[in-house]
């Protein structure tokens, strides 16, 4: 097949589940709804946290970051899914390919192993809550999301960089919703077994360790949770262990499948479902999942609207 300059062409041209899908029209409308969903609640949530300082604390300021991270992750892709759908065109430059694969790679990473230090928080809290304050106190937090951050943009930069720096052929459809590094290597003229072991190392490595932190805090949490004899304090236990573990499932399941899953697996049209999923539906339903069975983050949420609708309202 011929090669074509990406650097000096038209781009790619994506080809995601708006343009295969068979109610195109009212895909994009369910899509257009879930996004502003997942503005309109990660952003209350970022809201509620910064403005209400009884959340000021480790377990908050953490779920803080992840609402950030889902708001980034989700414009990333969304918006310019949903404008090319409108205009009918679907092309993206090569600059615009390599940076949201970056973009994507680094806030994908950096939601992975923020999830485990969030893990490891209620891990702190429910085990060893006398000692809650000395092991998460604020400069440990502020280590905490500075690493998840910086190891994600290192590996991110690394991983894009050797992507793109491949020959694409002529073929420049990516069928999928995004550039992402699965769909992309598909269109490379050259051999690419060694970059898609290195990825399936990747994968492993920045996905297997944060999982296994996790599933080993959540058990021994289970463990102190049973013998705690107050049947509210369980419950409470439970509940916030619960929104975190559904949150957790639904990120690594969707990851997994993407970047541990052989590539002589992947096929188009369920690549194109599971990005749907992890990029709009998991950020839209996330700040509710955590928020929802929050005693404290709904009582945070109605001060704060009830401090910047009231005044509103007496003018009136």
């Amino acid at each position: 097949m011929e090669r074509w300059n990406s650097t000096r062409g038209s781009g790619f041209i994506l080809v995601g589940i708006l343009n295969d899908s068979g109610s195109p029209e009212l895909l994009c409308a369910t899509v257009a709804v879930l996004y502003m969903l997942a503005l309109t609640s990660n952003g209350l949530l970022l809201l509620v946290i910064t403005v209400d300082a009884r959340l000021h604390v480790p377990m908050y300021l953490l779920l803080r970051q992840l609402s950030l991270m889902d708001l980034l992750f989700t414009s990333v892709v969304t918006p310019k899914a949903i404008v090319d759908f409108l205009r009918g065109e679907n092309t993206i430059s090569f600059g615009g390919c390599a940076l949201q694969l970056f973009l994507a790679l680094m806030l994908g990473s950096a939601e992975d192993l923020l999830l485990a230090f969030m893990a490891y928080d209620r891990y702190v809290a429910i085990c060893h809550p006398l000692n809650y304050m000395v092991l998460m106190r604020p400069r440990v937090g502020r280590l905490m999301m500075a690493t998840s951050w910086i190891l994600a943009s290192l590996s991110a930069l690394a991983y894009t960089w050797y992507a793109m720096h491949y020959p694409f052929c002529k073929a420049r459809k990516i069928r999928h919703l995004l550039c992402e590094i699965p769909p992309l290597l598909k269109l490379a003229c050259a051999d690419t077994s060694r970059y898609e072991l290195t990825v399936y190392v990747m994968g492993v490595t920045f996905l297997m360790p944060p999982l296994v932190a996790i599933l080993a805090s959540y058990t021994l949490i289970l463990f102190t949770v049973l013998h705690i004899p107050s049947n509210d304090g369980r419950q409470k236990a439970l509940i916030t262990c619960s929104s975190h573990l559904t949150v957790v499932g639904m990120f690594y399941g969707a990851a997994t499948f993407m970047y541990v899953q052989p590539s002589s697996l992947h096929s188009p049209k369920q690549d194109n479902i599971i990005s749907v999923f992890y990029t709009i539906v998991t950020p839209a339903l996330n700040p509710l999942i955590y928020s929802l069975r929050n005693e404290e983050v709904m009582g945070a949420l109605r001060r704060v609207l009830g401090k910047y609708m009231l005044p509103t309202q007496s003018t009136i």
